[in-house]
């Protein structure tokens, strides 16, 4: 009486297998464990070193311009750089930006310091070259001007920022505000364009409305 094979009768390494048939299957699986993947994307780099390098650059041009204004400009006395344009006028803040808030120095020196290790952690997941200039110029701000509230009189914590640029009808300023101010820009423009610190884009309404989502 014939044997009924079973059903392991039939192996991947028997001779009626078509030849291609392992691999195909092992493709498969293989394509089945990475269903997450998407080998088509590239990995971006992260952009941690060119935060840092940005905020290193612009520090050290704020701390740099406010040693020479301290210097060489006497206090209250505007003297003209670009005309009538732009002036040099020192002045100590001891408030926010653009001279706002004189009297809550150290309610200043807690925010800047807060955003200093915010925009620290947020590097670790960093992989966008504007996210990266803007978090620089935003650091390079903060820590300019945190400085000064940290190292300059009338003592900790309570310091009194060097301000010396002026525009005609704006509050006289330095380059960490500029800074501040250049980085809220950009914050602004990546989250109306849904640009993620990773580099990923979030799809507009438009896009959404295209695709039925």
């Amino acid at each position: 009486m014939s044997q009924i094979p079973g059903p392991d009768a039939a192996r991947p390494d028997d001779p009626e297998v078509p030849a291609g048939a392992r691999p195909a299957a092992a493709d498969e699986t293989r394509a089945t464990d990475g269903a997450g993947d998407d080998p088509a994307a590239p990995v971006r780099p992260r952009r941690t070193g060119t935060l840092f390098a940005i905020a290193l650059l612009v520090y050290a041009a704020d701390q740099l311009t406010k040693v020479l204004a301290v210097a060489n400009l006497e206090p209250g006395v505007p003297q003209p750089f670009v005309g009538e344009l732009l002036q040099l006028h020192l002045i100590r803040n001891p408030g926010a930006a653009f001279s706002l808030a004189t009297g809550m120095t150290w309610v200043f020196t807690i925010v800047a310091a807060a955003v200093v290790v915010v925009v620290v952690r947020m590097a670790r997941r960093l992989r966008s070259g504007p996210w990266a200039l803007a978090l620089g110029l935003l650091l390079a701000g903060a820590t300019g001007n945190l400085t000064d509230r940290l190292l300059r009189q009338p003592g900790f914590g309570r310091g009194h920022v060097v301000d010396f640029l002026e525009l005609p009808n704006w509050p006289i300023f330095n380059v960490a505000d500029s800074a501040i101010v250049a980085a809220a820009v950009l914050i602004a423009l990546l989250g109306l364009r849904g640009i993620n610190l990773d580099g990923t884009r979030e799809p507009s309404r438009r896009e959404r409305g295209r695709t039925g989502a």
